[in-house]
């Protein structure tokens, strides 16, 4: 059975810089409408099931605010 993984983005830590955007693969992180206390949009990944767990996106990310999750 092959892995499944679900990104985690941190609303506390996110600061829209979108890099995240630019280094994932599967081009499914996007910068929401939703915004954390700071006024910042959120990153967003728009289908968890196309995730492959690179970890692209949290390797990149200067906040440390994506965590990739493995499911089963």
């Amino acid at each position: 059975m092959p892995a499944h993984f679900r990104v985690k983005v941190d609303p506390n830590l996110c600061k829209s810089c979108e890099l995240c955007i630019a280094v994932c693969p599967k081009k499914i992180m996007v910068i929401s409408d939703q915004k954390n206390d700071l006024g910042f949009r959120l990153a967003l990944c728009t289908d968890h099931s196309a995730c492959t767990g690179c970890m692209a996106c949290a390797l990149v990310c200067p906040d440390v605010a994506i965590e990739i999750i493995r499911t089963e």
